[in-house]
């Protein structure tokens, strides 16, 4: 395993584009780093970087402590899977796993022995004989792992491997591949993985620290629950989770009653320590921002009076989802939408309500954010 510094790397295009922005960061050794943004935040430019299939413009890469700007893929100690898998179609499963090996004139025991160890660890002895052709998508996917395993990488580099895999199939791989990473570890033989993926679902299950990237720059590098309940601002918040958060603009308002973000004319009170780091902008404009499963459906369920700084306020009913265990609630406090993530146990009488009629939502104001009215938005909060 080896770890992978990024110290002011830079990416410019003949035409003048940047495409990555100075990016400074440090994956450690035998780490499952996921870079994650949307279309065109550079994800997986950064990755051909490391891996040598883009050129460096400017900053310095170090790969095991070794400068590697200017060394071929080869001499790098990385192994790549792509989002295409890659395969040779004329040649079996055994010989796909074994021809880097062979080109690199590893004795031919070990070869064999490199190849099956692989092929035991991914579960696909039985298709050591079969053509790409006769696989189905997640088994050639299993395949291009096992080739970049055979090479006993210091670092394994994912690009999007499960793009092309239907839902279900995608969920599998994911608890696959995560248990893959850790099985090696248990064995002695961990190397470090970056992935890159524009799932946020996949970056959450599966990243032991999360990269989140847009527009070629890091917004937040953390752990997965600390990107999901401390967003260092309003891109990342909207980002990472699933319905994303309500950010909604606002306005921080003091009175008799004390301090309360006032959103969609409706004011909703703040907790002390809340009030006391805002308290620079009060009368000013600003972004409000709280999770969907943070706004209480049901007011009568056991419990919810124990709830501190929890805000009673009527909403509009627009329509619900039903997804399951779950009931996404879609409502208008004021005249601002917002999103409800309930438990299908614990609803109510809200499943009952048509759309414009009222119905009285708990807002738990100590789970709220608030972010800077411009740009990205950082998280005034923390």
């Amino acid at each position: 395993m080896a770890q992978v510094h990024l110290q002011r790397i830079e990416k410019v295009y003949p035409n003048g584009f940047k495409a990555v922005h100075g990016v400074d960061l440090d994956v450690r050794e035998g780490e499952f780093m996921v870079f994650v943004g949307p279309s065109g935040c550079a994800k997986s430019t950064l990755l051909r970087m490391i891996a040598g299939l883009e050129s460096i413009s400017g900053g310095e890469l170090r790969i095991g402590g070794s400068v590697v700007n200017n060394l071929a893929p080869k001499q790098r100690g990385i192994a790549m899977v792509f989002q295409n898998y890659a395969l040779y179609p004329h040649m079996k499963v055994y010989d796909n796993l074994a021809f880097g090996l062979r080109l690199s004139g590893t004795p031919k025991a070990e070869v064999d022995a490199r190849v099956r160890d692989a092929a035991r660890l991914l579960e696909m002895d039985h298709l050591l004989e079969r053509y790409p052709k006769q696989l189905s998508g997640g088994q050639a996917q299993r395949v291009a792992v096992g080739r970049a395993i055979v090479k006993k990488p210091g670092v394994f580099l994912f690009d999007e491997p499960l793009s092309n895999l239907d839902a279900k199939l995608r969920a599998s791989m994911r608890v696959r591949l995560t248990e893959l990473h850790r099985t090696l570890r248990e064995q002695g033989r961990a190397s470090t993985a970056i992935y890159v993926t524009h799932d946020q679902v996949e970056a959450m299950t599966m990243g032991e620290r999360i990269c989140v990237l847009k527009d070629g720059t890091i917004q937040q590098v953390d752990v997965p629950t600390a990107l999901y309940e401390r967003p260092a601002n309003a891109f990342v918040a909207g980002f990472i989770g699933s319905p994303e958060m309500n950010i909604r603009p606002a306005q921080v308002a003091v009175s008799e009653q004390g301090a309360a973000m006032a959103v969609g004319n409706v004011p909703l009170a703040l907790p002390a320590g809340h009030a006391q780091r805002l308290a620079a902008w009060v009368g000013r404009g600003l972004r409000f921002g709280l999770r969907p499963e943070h706004i209480v459906a049901d007011l009568s369920a056991p419990g919810v009076d124990q709830l501190t700084d929890l805000v009673r306020v009527d909403g509009t009913i627009r329509f619900t989802e039903h997804m399951g265990s779950e009931v996404f609630i879609h409502f208008d406090l004021g005249d601002v939408p917002f999103t409800c993530r309930a438990s299908a146990e614990r609803l109510g009488d809200v499943l009952h309500k048509r759309r414009g009629e009222r119905h009285r939502f708990g807002f738990q104001m100590g789970f709220s954010h608030a972010f800077e009215p411009e740009g990205d938005g950082r998280n005034l909060l923390l």
